[in-house]
């Protein structure tokens, strides 16, 4: 559905003050967060401050987004480990978007996951490209 990742990406591994991805050049615009989905019901959860704390940082970010490597119906079916209700996992991930303005993508699973934060990475790269530096 989605391919396997792009031939011409190029990926230079950094450590980053908020998110796991950015796009270089771009550090200051744009990060990804990428949740397996037993870290994010954590995130919604157990570790919900410090993971509070982690959106404070992103939403300095002009585009900035959590891709979770799993889908909606994994929440329903209640594929993680925690006793958490689905409806509660839910309303966190719904909680973050409006509260801090960082959207969940449910990408489906680890590949689909990793592809789609690809894509947002490399559109946001190519926008800002055709913008032009006095623009971006």
């Amino acid at each position: 559905m989605l391919g396997g990742p792009s031939a011409s990406l190029s990926v230079n591994r950094a450590t980053l003050s908020a998110g796991d991805y950015s796009v270089q050049g771009f550090e200051d615009r744009i990060r990804i967060e990428r949740k397996e989905l037993g870290d994010f019901v954590n995130c919604c959860t157990r570790e919900r401050d410090r993971f509070v704390r982690e959106l404070d940082k992103l939403r300095a970010f002009e585009l900035r987004a959590i891709v979770v490597e799993a889908s909606l119906l994994d929440v329903a079916a209640h594929r993680y480990r925690s006793r958490a209700l689905p409806k509660a996992i839910v309303a966190s991930a719904v909680a973050f978007h409006v509260d801090y303005g960082v959207p969940t993508i449910w990408a489906g699973d680890h590949a689909k996951a990793a592809r789609v934060a690809e894509m947002i990475l490399c559109r946001f790269a190519k926008k800002a490209a055709e913008k032009g530096p006095e623009q971006a």
